[in-house]
């Protein structure tokens, strides 16, 4: 889940409501209708990993970035149309990817059942599954969503930016329904992935008026990051990994947040208020806790209702 990398959320509710979690939603939901829906979508995940190991990590962001905007209704997935910008065209949606593999999902499982299964629910399968393939934890998917018929790009300015601080963050979450161990154990997503230098410059460069580093990241660490990313940087694809096992979902990613290792201010910010501090530590020191607070999260947020009111067949357009 962040910026070039699972960002989340904010900024005012103007536009649109949010819902908290829907209890709508079953585990069981297709088990009659599509009862082979599962392993057709860890099948497009497992085969796209095969050929890039940076799908897990952007699978799971296109959920994060889908289910933070009008909620979990696989609005992030349309494209652009006429004058309508879509969400996937917002500048903190342009680095998204991993687009195909929800389509080659959406293809398996219509030739088994057709208009049967929302895109929505493929993504939210799809997300799980890279987690679970990249050695994390797996769990029963809730299902039943339905898919959205909006999608403007100026919503994606209340994707929380990976420079928030600690209240910014926590509005953000509170707004749809989700607490502070939440933030921190769905953070833990920053354990797959890679970030663009534009997402942490600001911590790296002119920091402050005072200082040019970040005084909080660890002085070889930001020497190393500088070098990737210089002030003037012109490379359009350079950057770091989110941490040091990538391509691993594990706890890595407490562990260098507490050395001062992190590459977002949203990351340094869990640890300048005592509860999600006291959660990071928690998460450092026990995977299997973290990896139960994470199932517990993901579930929690990828149930925020969506305004969908339709099963999409081609998950690009509405039908």
């Amino acid at each position: 889940m962040a910026a070039n990398i699972v960002a989340l959320v904010l900024v005012a509710l103007l536009y649109f409501p949010f819902s908290s979690p829907v209890s709508a939603l079953s585990s069981n939901y297709y088990d009659k209708t599509c009862p082979q829906l599962e392993t057709a979508v860890t099948y497009a995940v497992q085969k796209a990993m095969m050929n890039d190991k940076t799908v897990p990590a952007g699978l799971l962001r296109l959920h994060f970035h889908d289910c933070f905007i009008r909620g979990c209704d696989a609005s992030v997935l349309l494209a652009s149309k006429g004058k309508n910008k879509a969400e996937k065209d917002g500048p903190p949606n342009v680095s998204l990817h991993a687009f195909y593999v929800i389509d080659n999902a959406k293809k398996a499982v219509e030739a088994q059942c057709p208009g049967v299964v929302s895109c929505a629910d493929i993504l939210a399968l799809a997300a799980r599954d890279a987690v679970t393939l990249s050695g994390g934890p797996t769990w029963d998917v809730p299902k039943g969503r339905k898919d959205g018929r909006i999608s403007q790009a100026i919503d994606t300015r209340q994707l929380p930016a990976p420079t928030f601080n600690i209240s910014q963050l926590q509005q953000s979450f509170s707004q749809r329904g989700l607490s502070m161990e939440d933030l921190v154990a769905l953070s833990g997503g920053h354990t797959l992935g890679f970030s663009h230098c534009s997402s942490f410059q600001n911590r790296i460069h002119k920091f402050n008026a005072t200082h040019d580093i970040d005084p909080t990241l660890n002085p070889s660490f930001a020497a190393s990051l500088r070098s990737v990313c210089p002030a003037k940087n012109k490379a359009k694809n350079a950057g770091a990994t989110l941490d040091s096992s990538t391509a691993a979902f594990d706890n890595a990613y407490y562990k260098l947040l507490l050395q001062g290792k992190s590459l977002f201010s949203s990351d340094q910010a869990l640890l300048t208020a005592p509860n999600t501090k006291n959660l990071v530590s928690k998460f450092a020191a026990s995977q299997k806790a973290f990896k139960k607070a994470f199932v517990q999260s993901m579930i929690k947020m990828s149930s925020i209702s969506g305004n969908g009111q339709e099963i999409r067949i081609d998950c690009k357009v509405v039908n």
